[in-house]
């Protein structure tokens, strides 16, 4: 499991270096840095067995606190209705997250490494300032979760749970010491764990499997509605994040997967399955979260459920059933814990990818984490629970605002010949990159513009 670093030699012999205004001249996450042995021809499923992984560490961002917030909120005011929106920005996210795979095998970079080599500085330095804001944004969901969830299962104060979340970069530390294939099994199980909650709930509140079906078909209500718009792009936000476009091109490179042309398109396909794989099952979770809070919130006439915590207070009376809110605590819990780890790894990537400052993880994630508890205590001291759910439906706008800063590049990166040489997108997926751009950067300005009129 010891990282192998590349020499200059594997690094400027990628065939679309010509295209970048700098050399590639670093490895991304150095010290995991093709650390996870492919094995060689043979069995085609030992090697895609080799990629089981990454696709479920970013999808730990598609499922984080954030997502349960504005699920809940979309889910008890609007019925099924958002779940067209939960299966839109899933099927983006897959895209998205292909051409991140594709950008860091192709190109030798992650989506950091490729802005900082292929723009100036003028325009380099605001991208990284925008990751951060989005890092962070991600940070106070994730601070603001897991202390809810603490409070739930055991009854410690929010305010003491926010400072003990402080306390989660040991896990990270831990993990990162044992090994790659650990972070990610911790990854794992965390999600399967998840999974069989909103299984059992879901089993509990029996939904109506027809408004289901609908909720799933597309509706203009989204777009006259402002409040409806405002929650389908809180959760777009929380499904596709900015910082799992950093986050995915980086832990891609992890697997040594060789260097030649045909190696690295079996690379790019193993990654893309694992991915998407990853992503459907994602989808499942978001979909369960804002079906339980249809089914028991909006059919019960409570339409106004924002706060996780309200949230699960209500599941007992509803679901006539005290192991529900338990299974809703647990769920919650893990949602924290796996997130602290993704963004962890993805303050990392970004940092040494656009500063070229590597600090180690346990410094990054006390800075990150410091800058986040912040706004999480200050509501929370000020507030109490009351304002919590607020907050986190905020971040998940911001992280949606941030979004075009970081597709926008992969996109421009991914769809040229000059910096991935063999590996460009086929023009139908960029052109499918392009509508999603432009929706998301629609939607946006119509929120933006929604806002500034009242």
């Amino acid at each position: 499991m010891e990282a192998r670093l590349r020499t200059q030699s594997d690094i400027t012999e990628t065939p679309a270096d010509g295209g970048w205004r700098r050399p590639a001249k670093d490895p991304s996450l150095a010290d995991v840095f093709r650390s996870v042995r492919v094995p060689g021809q043979g069995n085609s499923w030992r090697r895609l067995a080799a990629f089981f992984g990454p696709g479920y560490m970013v999808a730990v961002g598609y499922m984080d606190p954030g997502n349960w917030a504005t699920s809940i909120a979309g889910g008890s005011k609007f019925g099924y209705a958002l779940l067209f929106v939960a299966l839109l920005s899933n099927i983006m996210a897959i895209v998205l997250q292909s051409l991140c795979a594709r950008l860091a095998i192709g190109s030798g970079r992650d989506l950091a490494q490729a802005c900082r080599d292929a723009y100036p500085q003028w325009a380099a330095f605001p991208l990284w300032l925008f990751a951060e804001i989005a890092i962070i944004a991600t940070d106070v969901a994730e601070v603001i979760g897991t202390a809810i969830g603490l409070n739930l299962l055991f009854g410690i104060p929010l305010e003491i749970g926010v400072l003990l979340t402080a306390l989660d970069v040991f896990i990270v530390l831990l993990l990162q010491k044992l090994g790659f294939r650990y972070l990610e099994a911790f990854i794992i199980t965390m999600l399967g764990v998840i999974a069989i909650c909103f299984a059992v709930q879901i089993a509990m509140v029996d939904p109506e499997w027809g408004a289901v079906i609908r909720g799933f078909a597309p509706t203009t209500e989204i777009l006259k509605n402002p409040e409806m718009l405002y929650l389908a792009l809180g959760i777009i936000g929380a499904t596709v994040m900015p910082h799992n476009l950093y986050l995915h091109s980086a832990i891609v490179q992890t697997r040594d997967y060789g260097t030649s042309t045909q190696q690295k398109r079996e690379a790019l396909k193993f990654a893309t399955i694992d991915s998407t794989a990853a992503l459907s099952l994602a989808l499942l979770i978001n979909a369960s979260i804002l079906i339980l809070a249809a089914a028991a919130f909006h059919t019960a006439g409570k339409t106004e459920v924002v706060e996780l915590g309200e949230a699960q207070s209500l599941l007992h009376p509803l679901l006539g059933s005290a192991i529900a809110p338990t299974l809703f605590g647990i769920a919650l819990l893990c949602c924290g814990l796996n997130s602290t780890v993704t963004a962890t790894l993805a303050g990392q990537t970004v940092m040494e990818g656009f500063l070229h400052i590597r600090l180690a993880p346990w410094l990054r994630r006390l800075i990150t984490r410091s800058v986040a508890l912040l706004p999480a205590a200050g509501v929370t001291l000020l507030y109490g629970e009351a304002e919590t759910g607020k907050l986190l439906i905020l971040t998940q706008v911001v992280l949606s605002l941030q979004l075009p800063f970081a597709v926008v590049p992969l996109v421009q990166f991914t769809a040229s010949r000059g910096k991935l040489g063999e590996l460009v997108a086929p023009r139908w997926l960029t052109a499918m990159a392009v509508v999603i751009a432009v929706t998301i950067v629609a939607l946006n300005a119509k929120l933006v513009y929604d806002y500034i009129v009242g």
